[in-house]
């Protein structure tokens, strides 16, 4: 199973120490360059820990090849994410951007967010709950909205 993977929810899974569930639970990852280059900014929160993990799974990608329909504000990484899934034929497009979400969902592109991996990762056994993860991603520099960490929670039967 392949899965394109966008910047933020890439920070997110990192700040989780979540890496290595990508692999397990996708088998293979690839980012596009635009990608790269965002997580691996010195101001982004886990951009050491990104570049060492991201280094071998870097691919180009020209824009121009494909007539996807992108509304105007979607930031280079996740226009080159979604045409990168497209030209593999990915599985999945890791995602969390809620506009980007959209984009995707209506270019019908499968997506998958951090929340949707940690869960994931506890129901195949990688993690024995979601409730300390989220805690520490609402401790991080991370945005995510209080209404998705209290319905993961509830998915996660730990409320």
């Amino acid at each position: 199973m392949l899965i394109i993977a966008d910047t933020s929810a890439l920070i997110t899974i990192a700040t989780c120490d979540g890496l290595r569930w990508l692999e397990y639970l996708f088998e293979n990852l690839l980012i596009p360059r635009a990608v790269f280059l965002e997580a691996t900014e010195e101001n982004k929160p886990q951009s050491v820990r990104l570049k060492r993990y991201l280094s071998d799974k870097v691919v180009d990608i020209n824009l121009q090849d494909f007539l996807i329909t992108f509304p105007i504000g979607l930031g280079q990484g996740e226009l080159e994410a979604m045409a990168l899934y497209k030209r593999e034929r990915a599985d999945r497009l890791l995602i969390d951007d809620l506009r980007a979400r959209k984009t995707a969902s209506y270019n019908g592109i499968n997506i998958i967010g951090s929340m949707g991996v940690l869960l994931l990762a506890k129901k195949k056994g990688l993690i024995p709950a979601v409730k300390p993860y989220i805690e520490l991603i609402q401790r991080s520099e991370i945005h995510l909205g209080q209404p998705l960490m209290t319905e993961v929670l509830k998915v996660a039967d730990e409320i």
